[in-house]
């Protein structure tokens, strides 16, 4: 998703007026934002976008008005960190899914760290898309298995193909092996990237639960990662 997109999916809003107003006004004065950013869900609507699958009008309005700041770095970063922890759930999970649509390099990162956090699925879920890339292997990992526990698709964590190791590999079968242990249910998801890894790796698979059938197996070591950018995808 790019902001382009989501301009083309707002165009039947309920108030589209507003929402050009809005964007008008914030590219010229930045310190407007607040105030504008927390009326988006009122103006217009929280109805689902056919047009972008998985977004809300609301969402997809306040990242219009995010990506048309006159900021970038450290200064654009400041601005979402005070949306995002200010802001209800829905702010947030907007001010993380523009993340990866910002010029905002890795200065962004410590609220990215923060998210990760999060006991709100959704929150998780957004913070582990294309933007992660910024994350250190440890922090991604930790995120990786957080999703595990809260019950988050490893399917929306960005990368996991490529930027899985035998280090996560290890951290799951622990975490996995105490979860039956204590009689929990594992996510199937989770059961089949341990055996993955386990092929990949050479580590010990998880005694108990057959491998996926079928499931085609990764190339093994680590692809590059690219940061994203201004512009670029998002998941």
């Amino acid at each position: 998703m790019d902001p382009d997109r989501l301009r083309v999916a707002l165009v039947a809003v309920p108030d589209r007026a507003w929402l050009i107003g809005a964007l008008n006004r914030v590219a010229v004065e930045p310190r407007t934002i607040a105030g504008l950013y927390a009326l988006a869900g009122r103006r217009c609507g929280t109805m689902a976008l056919p047009q972008a699958p998985g977004w809300t009008a609301d969402v997809a309005a306040r990242v219009l008005l995010l990506s048309v700041l006159p900021l970038r770095g450290r200064a654009l970063a400041e601005v979402i960190e005070r949306l995002y922890r200010f802001g209800d759930v829905l702010e947030r999970l907007a001010a993380l899914r523009a993340l990866s649509m910002l010029d905002v390099g890795p200065a962004a990162v410590p609220l990215l760290v923060e998210a990760c956090a999060s006991h709100d699925p959704r929150l998780l879920a957004a913070a582990l898309g294309r933007y992660s890339a910024y994350l250190d292997d440890a922090a991604w990992r930790r995120a990786v298995l957080r999703c595990v526990a809260t019950g988050v698709p490893l399917a929306a964590v960005h990368g996991l193909e490529t930027r899985a190791d035998a280090e996560l590999a290890r951290m799951l079968a622990a975490f996995v092996a105490d979860r039956r242990l204590a009689g929990r249910h594992v996510p199937a998801d989770a059961v089949a990237l341990l055996h993955r890894l386990a092929a990949e790796h050479g580590t010990e698979a998880p005694p108990g639960e057959p491998a996926t059938p079928g499931r085609a197996q990764g190339p093994p070591g680590r692809a590059e990662r690219t940061p994203p950018g201004r512009g670029g995808p998002v998941t």
